[in-house]
């Protein structure tokens, strides 16, 4: 099938080498980080939504990532930054803060709304994005998929055949749809739960841990909230997709 190429709108050197260039496929923005030495296996990062915002962040995952010798990839999610506004998806957010300020129970309704239009539309995307970037010369496969939201990734990875190593960070709402899908998902998985996140359903991510039907599968578990990622966990997820994307880490 026909697909867009990446127009790069943007390009700079980052001290340690990394290459940043921010894109755009079909009308959505992204940033690509290349390392020095190319052609790199590719990783796309997920991420709640709003690249500007999140740029720090996702540079830094990016940056360590590059050590290791991959590339990483993003893009806006539907919904987010200066992409059309998804109304539904907004009501049910509004929905979501105000059950969590009454201490009432979220609901799976709202769950659902939530995030399942958040899935139907950013999996073609990132799909779409796949199509573009391993046209490149300095960008290879295998590809992963590193981040959240949980339930995009899981469905990416369900899917889509070229993804071959999966890393999900258990602290979004999952819709219970997810779950059925997580049983048919059989890559390697890497799953990082913060045992005190107040975002997180916990009891749901250890369900989903339950449901992959990943024959080889890790928990990472670690004490702390939202924030409180420890090094060693990114380290250790550096670790899975070298041995998964065929990376051979530096002594």
């Amino acid at each position: 099938m026909p697909f867009s190429p990446a127009h790069f709108t943007t390009e700079r050197r980052l001290d340690d080498g990394v290459l940043e260039r921010d894109f755009v496929i079909d009308g959505i923005p992204g940033t690509l980080w290349t390392p020095p030495t190319t052609p790199a296996p590719l990783i796309l990062a997920g991420h709640p939504g709003g690249l500007q915002s999140m740029h720090p962040r996702l540079e830094a995952r990016a940056r360590s990532a590059a050590t290791s010798g991959f590339a990483t990839a993003t893009i806006e999610l539907p919904g987010s930054g200066h992409r059309d506004p998804l109304p539904d998806v907004d009501h049910a957010r509004t929905e979501l803060r105000t059950a969590l300020a009454a201490g009432q129970p979220v609901t799976e309704d709202i769950i659902d709304r939530l995030v399942l239009p958040l899935v139907d539309r950013a999996v073609p995307e990132l799909q779409a994005t796949i199509d573009a970037l391993l046209t490149l010369p300095d960008v290879d496969g295998p590809v992963g998929y590193s981040g959240g939201v949980t339930a995009i990734g899981v469905r990416l990875a369900l899917v889509e055949p070229r993804i071959a190593a999966l890393g999900l960070f258990a602290g979004s709402y999952l819709p219970r749809a997810t779950l059925q899908e997580a049983r048919e998902v059989d890559v390697p998985v890497h799953v990082l739960l913060q045992w005190d996140d107040a975002w997180n359903d916990r009891q749901r991510a250890l369900e989903l841990f339950d449901a992959l039907a990943s024959e080889e599968k890790t928990l990472q578990a670690n004490m702390g909230g939202h924030t409180g990622v420890p090094p060693h966990a990114g380290e250790d997820a550096g670790r899975f997709f070298a041995r998964h994307l065929s990376v051979a880490l530096p002594q």
